[in-house]
């Protein structure tokens, strides 16, 4: 079935603005756009809402202990989504939203609802502890409203099977109606375009070393101190290595002559410094304690640079097979990616080959091309 109804992007914030959200509706509205899926975007400002935030947090504190969670209530929703002057519950129109318990289920029979979504509330409350902080008869509740929600939408897309794993067996979501598509690295295609593909890193020696590269701003979350753990072990096997860390505060790391802190680098504003950066990496590293999507795993493989990491959480569906890098088991021993990575890099041409091979792929790690797979199910019939 055809959708001619307007089609907007959903999201709690402003999906017009590259700040919000690492910067995923952002990409996803500007691939949206260019293909046709999207009309626009909703400029949604949960800062309006402070001060009702503070009184309705602190009243969850005098009643149940515990002062959080107001963007989980049926209040914030409705108030939330009454600032876009795009909605008319008069007038048919279909949104695509990146948060769970937006639009507030229910909405308005003349509305189509698809989700795409990186981790369900559950996931949010349990795996990345945001529900120590929320009283439990909240929790109970906001989770059936996402359980409705998702019965009610069209489709439900997740951009990692650890996500669509959770909407069908913690909802009881049919299968049938679960997708799995990634996005892609949040990187600006048609600057992309204009930019040299550069040298691929040299052979790792004292005067070059072996580059690990972490992207991220949360350190510890983001598994930091393993990769500098790693470091060091692969200097005292006599292999140079360092870390270039793009995004934590070079303040708040450790000093180790292993850790190269780069700072904040604008995906936007330097693309070209960034893109260069990452592409002098042997491998980019993520090793996350908890993680949905990572869009620099997706950002690396876009840019040609394969990975080392984890498989925690939705790690594993940003690395498609072992053309992309190596996925570790949960928790891995510093010394077996020591060892992998020192058999990976020997004999360097094949290093050299492997990735030129995974240059060539990379259109498909972008959100064009995760639009063109997106197409198909907002246009199926609920």
């Amino acid at each position: 079935m055809s959708i001619s109804m307007p089609r907007y992007l959903v999201c709690n914030g402003d999906a017009t603005d590259l700040a919000t959200w690492s910067n995923i509706p952002y990409f996803t509205l500007q691939a949206g756009l260019a293909a046709g899926l999207l009309q626009g975007g909703l400029a949604l400002d949960p800062g309006r809402l402070r001060r009702r935030r503070r009184l309705w947090n602190l009243g969850q504190l005098l009643r149940h202990g515990r002062a959080g969670g107001y963007q989980y209530s049926p209040d914030f929703n409705r108030r939330l989504l009454r600032q876009a002057a795009e909605l008319d519950p008069r007038q048919p129109v279909a949104l695509l939203s990146q948060y769970p318990l937006l639009p507030h289920h229910p909405w308005p029979a003349s509305w189509r609802v698809d989700f795409w979504i990186d981790a369900t509330t559950r996931q949010v409350f349990d795996d990345y502890g945001m529900g120590r902080r929320i009283a439990p008869g909240l929790q109970a509740e906001a989770l059936e409203r996402e359980r409705q929600a998702y019965q009610a939408a069209g489709a439900v897309v997740c951009m990692c099977q650890w996500a669509a794993d959770s909407v069908i067996d913690d909802y009881g979501i049919d299968p049938g109606k679960v997708h799995m598509i990634a996005g892609g690295g949040n990187l600006d295609e048609a600057v992309l375009a204009g930019l040299p593909d550069g040298d691929p890193p040299a052979p790792p020696t004292l005067a070059t070393p072996l580059r690990l590269g972490f992207l991220g701003k949360e350190w510890q979350r983001k598994g930091g101190p393993f990769l500098l753990e790693l470091a060091r072990l692969l200097r005292r096997r006599g292999l140079p290595t360092v870390i270039r860390a793009i995004g934590p505060d070079p303040a708040s790391l450790p000093a180790d002559p292993a850790l190269e802190p780069l700072g904040f680098i604008h995906k936007l504003h330097d693309t070209r410094r960034f893109v260069a950066e990452v592409r002098s990496w042997h491998f980019g590293a993520l090793f996350s304690a908890a993680e949905a999507a990572p869009r620099a795993n997706l950002e690396c493989l876009r840019l040609g640079v394969p990975l080392i990491a984890h498989d925690v959480g939705g790690i594993g569906s940003t690395l498609p097979d072992e053309g992309c890098g190596r996925l570790f088991a949960a928790h891995p021993s510093a010394e077996a990616v020591a060892d992998w990575l020192q058999a990976r890099l020997s004999p360097y041409e094949g290093y050299l080959s492997w990735r030129r091979a995974l240059a060539e792929r990379g259109q498909a790690f972008t959100w064009a091309a995760a639009m063109q797979s997106l197409a198909p199910l907002l246009h199926t019939a609920p």
